[in-house]
């Protein structure tokens, strides 16, 4: 684990990318207004890929369904160009938004660089979004597509003994959820969870809530409105929805669990790799420091997005053989 300088500043333009997506805060807006802002896609352009990042060079993408909890989900499938000398692992990603946002558009530069560099093939998950579809449509979606992919991970290139879950914030809270569940289930065999400053107490009970309570990126506000529009008014306290206050954490994957210094979940991410650990759970993590919520969606203005990028392929590559 990387020990953290007390107080790290922020890069001007991690602060520059602060400023300008708190004028967009989900605080600030009701259900309407969210479904709104759900609709628009963001698309390839060379401006995009400078803020989020561009596709890897060497992959190949295609756009397909999976089974979701209650009907087919798009997803987004991700290979190494050439030819294997044979499968290569099944990685699914569930990508970050809070519940409510992201599209696959938003997780390509994660997703290629994975399928590039370890190699794998990689499958984002596109699944519900709240308030439309309150909790637990995202992490059933998500169980299910996973389910789905593993069994005809065939058809894929994969192989279904080689299965890995990451996600990144929202995304970590369902990569930890879906890890649960096919443990719980009697699901497929996941050999590695990948947890990027994952949600994992939605009762907020996190010390660093208070403490990062108005870093960029992400605000203590926008937690509570992220959360809010997810549950519904549902309990916090359900394994499903945060999986660091379930009952048992025995039998898991092992997990990189990786936080950001200035975050305001930065706790919930390092208190899920110790109840890991205490329950037997090979853990690995790392503290970012410096860096705000959500450094792996901006590649190219964070600097430590390629050490970040570099582990966790690195753990995943270990876990997976």
């Amino acid at each position: 684990m990387l020990e953290p300088t007390a107080g790290a500043p922020l890069d001007l333009r991690v602060r520059l990318v602060g400023r300008l997506t708190g004028r967009f805060s989900v605080a600030r807006m009701n259900d309407a207004q969210l479904a709104r802002a759900q609709r628009p896609r963001i698309g390839r352009n060379a401006l995009t890929d400078l803020v989020f990042g561009a596709i890897a060079p060497g992959v190949e993408l295609a756009d397909e369904t999976a089974a979701g909890a209650e009907g087919p989900v798009p997803v987004r499938i991700y290979r190494p160009h050439g030819d294997p000398a044979g499968p290569l692992p099944l990685v699914v990603q569930c990508h970050g938004g809070g519940w409510t946002l992201g599209t696959l558009d938003s997780a390509d530069w994660l997703a290629s660089n994975v399928a590039v560099a370890l190699p794998a093939v990689v499958v984002s998950v596109d699944y519900r979004l709240a308030p439309q579809h309150r909790w637990p449509a995202a992490a059933e979606d998500c169980y299910a597509a996973l389910v789905d992919l593993v069994g005809r991970a065939g058809e894929l290139g994969a192989d279904p003994s080689r299965v890995a879950v990451m996600g990144d914030s929202a995304g970590g809270n369902l990569a930890a959820v879906v890890s649960l569940m096919s443990r719980d289930r009697s699901g497929p065999a996941i050999d590695f969870q990948g947890l990027v400053y994952p949600a994992t107490d939605l009762t907020l009970g996190s010390p660093s809530i208070e403490q990062n309570a108005h870093a960029p990126i992400l605000t203590r506000d926008d937690v509570v409105a992220f959360r809010d529009h997810y549950l519904g008014g549902q309990d916090p306290r359900a394994p499903y929805a945060s999986p660091l206050l379930a009952a048992d954490h025995s039998g898991l994957p092992p997990a990189l669990v990786q936080v950001a210094e200035h975050d305001p979940i930065r706790d919930d991410g390092l208190r899920y790799a110790d109840v890991l650990r205490k329950a037997g759970v090979p853990v690995r993590s790392t503290q970012y420091v410096g860096m705000p919520h959500g450094y792996l969606s901006f590649p190219r203005l964070c600097r430590s997005a390629p050490q970040a990028l570099a582990e966790l392929v690195g753990e995943m590559r270990a876990a997976l053989g």
